[in-house]
């Protein structure tokens, strides 16, 4: 199948389904979205056997879309991009010391915690993982999603404060979450290869740093172009080539594609823009118009988590070892925050009864799934992706879908 014929059924699939959950089903866009593809894709696959030519069409048409390529290499920077541009410069700095500790340290605690929890309980069904691979999925599964957690985040009602230390901490995570599941795929790969400080800092400069400086450069460029025109489809065109700009050059440079997108967009979000030959404010405007893209994209990448349902196998074994991954996702992420949370004080500006939003708000997402399938392949890759997948489904409908009701109950 071309690609041209792919991406128009895609398309339209995701169309029809944003049209049933708007018309009928009326769940929270994203959440109502993926869970009308997983249904679809359930219904299809239990109908194979009588309808095998719409089921082979359907499996081909999933098959044929590189999940992986498609939301790492092109989607996410797009999507990180709009999310930064719509962010309060002033009070993510407000929130920076909160924010960094979620980012680094609590994503290396969960990944450590949840490692351990799922390489000890694994032995109980019979089943054995050499300790760095359970490593390997704590660091794929231990970051929030930005793209998950800033479409809930959205519709709830969670205080200011909290949302943008929530928001915050997702955009950011995810150089960290890189950088340990580059780190031990390498180890994983190659048995000869010995873990060195040195190595793994030389590889955090080059992710992180690289990323920032990437995104710094082509921020400017930016700045310096769209300052000196009024016509909003150039400034536009401009802001939407220096995305893809920042992709094509991130993925030749090795760095940190999504701490790039996530920068330019910090950036431009502080440029004050003039006004169209009609009086019209172009922030405002350019604003709207990314506000449109994010939630296209949103819409399709939910469409696609939904759909993977067809090329995942799901072996009856997984189920019970998916619930307890769930909860060790849970504990590793409530330790990973409470504990730096007492020792840290009021120099963290969190208090106790809001730590259970922010530990509930941690969403996972696509990527998560994105980076268990660039898995090389292994005897253990199966269980990591349907487990990883199991996880995401959960985080998302049910976590998304009680978090108001965790607000309520937890905020004064």
């Amino acid at each position: 199948m071309d690609t041209f014929t792919t991406i128009a059924i895609l398309f339209t699939i995701s169309s029809l389904i944003s049209y049933i959950n708007n018309r009928y089903v009326k769940l929270p866009g994203t959440i109502g979205i993926m869970v009308i593809a997983i249904v679809i894709s359930i219904l299809i696959l239990i109908s194979g056997k009588i309808f095998p030519e719409a089921f082979n069409f359907f499996k081909e048409v999933t098959s044929s879309v590189d999940f992986t390529r498609t939301l790492l290499d092109v989607m996410l920077a797009f999507l990180l991009f709009a999310s930064a541009l719509h962010f309060d410069f002033e009070k993510l700095k407000a929130q920076k010391l909160p924010i960094l500790i979620l980012s680094t340290v609590g994503v290396v605690g969960s990944t450590t915690i949840f490692g351990f929890l799922f390489f000890w309980t694994l032995p109980f069904f019979g089943i054995d993982v050499p300790l760095l691979y359970c490593l390997l999925f704590g660091a794929l599964i231990s970051p929030t999603d930005p793209v998950a957690v800033l479409s809930v985040l959205k519709k709830s009602r969670i205080p200011a404060s909290l949302e943008t230390i929530i928001g915050g901490e997702s955009l950011f995570n995810d150089g960290v979450g890189i950088l340990l599941f580059v780190t031990l795929r390498e180890l994983t790969e190659d048995t000869s290869t010995v873990f060195t400080w040195s190595h793994t800092l030389m590889l955090f400069a080059q992710e992180v740093f690289g990323g920032v400086i990437l995104g710094v450069g082509f921020a400017l460029i930016c700045m310096y172009l769209i300052r000196r025109i009024t016509e909003l489809q150039t400034i536009l065109m401009i802001t939407i080539s220096m995305v893809m700009g920042i992709s094509v050059v991130g993925g030749l440079l090795h760095v940190s594609i999504p701490l790039a997108a996530v920068t330019a967009g910090l950036m431009l979000s502080n440029v004050k823009l003039g006004e169209t030959e009609d009086s019209r404010p172009l922030n405002e405007l350019l604003d709207k118009i990314w506000g449109l893209i994010d939630d296209l994209l949103n819409t399709i990448l939910f469409v696609m988590i939904g759909l993977q349902v067809a090329i995942i196998h799901f072996y009856s074994a997984y189920w019970m070892i998916s619930i307890c991954a769930i909860v060790f996702v849970l504990i590793a992420r409530a330790f990973s925050i409470t504990v730096p949370a007492i020792l840290l004080g009021r120099k963290l500006a969190l208090p106790y009864n809001r730590i259970a939003i922010v530990i509930w708000a941690g969403l996972r997402g696509g990527i998560s799934v994105a980076l268990a399938l660039s898995l090389p392949f292994s005897e253990f890759k199966p269980m990591i992706v349907s487990v990883s997948y199991i996880i995401v489904v959960f985080s998302i409908i049910v976590q998304g879908l009680t978090l108001n009701k965790v607000v309520d109950k937890l905020v004064d």
